[in-house]
């Protein structure tokens, strides 16, 4: 009986207590919460993103072992854990400041309504998906190098202000014009953005990938620099080859079939609309070598 009425004092103490606390939640610390919720997801996003996950791993493990270390009273190993993440603040917004940066740009360029997930129609963006292949095929056939980005959520404003504004109608014959070696804007990339091309010419930061075929000429090294900086989708021709490429989150997949090509860009710029056949492909695709750099 002792011990049942020990469980019983315990219980009834979280029921007070669960009580008292929701009795005194109001409608400002719901908000509070939602919003400190809102600015984690994102910040868990911007990591993801970015070069600065791994560093966060890193920054994880040292408040892990200050907190155990001053929990045993480890003396010499807290004093140079917590002097390391003092220290370690000021070298990151160093390291990384061209990130810092271009979140910044890209919070600021966005409005209001941008924060609001938004999706296109399904039909404008199966239109988008069909012009480009059709330019792609063509532009295969022809020898013509292209570089097209299809945006996505990430806001590329600092590449699409790099070259010369459009804001067209997406169509295989201006795809190919734009891209033609006579013209004035084929020495670039183009920029697709809700379902119009944006701009054209545009200039693209290079990767830094080390370990990135030597065979990769500047247009595959700039559609991979894009693709690790953004959720943009990629597809380069290749003006030698003619092989067809896309890139996505820095990998690239090459020498694509029009039916290959097909499928990968609508398993991810149909994601908003399918989101589990998108990440079941892409893991298929992954899985069975499919995302990595084949020799020509």
């Amino acid at each position: 009986m002792g011990l049942v009425r020990y469980f019983a004092t315990i219980w009834n103490s979280l029921r007070t207590w669960a009580v008292n606390t929701v009795g005194n939640i109001s409608i400002t610390d719901v908000v509070d919460m939602l919003i400190i919720a809102f600015l984690l997801y994102k910040f868990m996003q911007f990591l993801r993103r970015s070069r600065l996950g791994l560093v966060a791993k890193s920054i994880l493990l040292l408040v892990v072992v200050a907190w155990g270390s001053g929990r045993f009273n480890l003396m010499v190993v807290n004093f140079a854990t917590s002097r390391a993440m003092e220290m370690g603040i000021l070298a990151l917004v160093i390291l990384f400041q061209q990130e810092i940066r271009q979140t910044l740009e890209q919070i600021g360029s966005k409005n209001l309504s941008d924060f609001v997930k938004r999706s296109e129609s399904e039909e404008g963006l199966e239109l988008v998906i069909v012009q480009t292949v059709q330019a792609c095929l063509q532009m295969a056939k022809d020898r013509t190098g292209a570089l097209i980005v299809l945006e996505r959520k990430v806001s590329l404003e600092e590449e699409v202000r790099s070259g010369t504004r459009l804001e067209a109608r997406v169509t295989a014959l201006l795809i190919a014009n734009i891209f033609h070696n006579k013209a004035p804007l084929h020495d670039g990339a183009m920029i697709i953005r809700g379902g119009r091309i944006e701009s054209a010419g545009c200039i693209l930061p290079l990767s830094d990938n080390a370990n990135l075929s030597r065979e990769l000429g500047t247009r595959h090294r700039a559609g991979i620099g894009v693709s690790e900086k953004s959720d943009a989708v990629v597809v380069a021709v290749s003006e030698e080859t003619g092989a067809i490429s896309v890139a996505v989150n820095g990998h690239l997949r090459r020498h694509l079939t029009q039916e290959t090509l097909e499928r990968l860009l609508r398993n991810e710029l149909l994601a908003g609309t399918a989101p589990e056949v998108s990440k079941i492909s892409s893991l298929k695709s992954w899985l069975t070598g499919g995302w990595h750099e084949k020799k020509d």
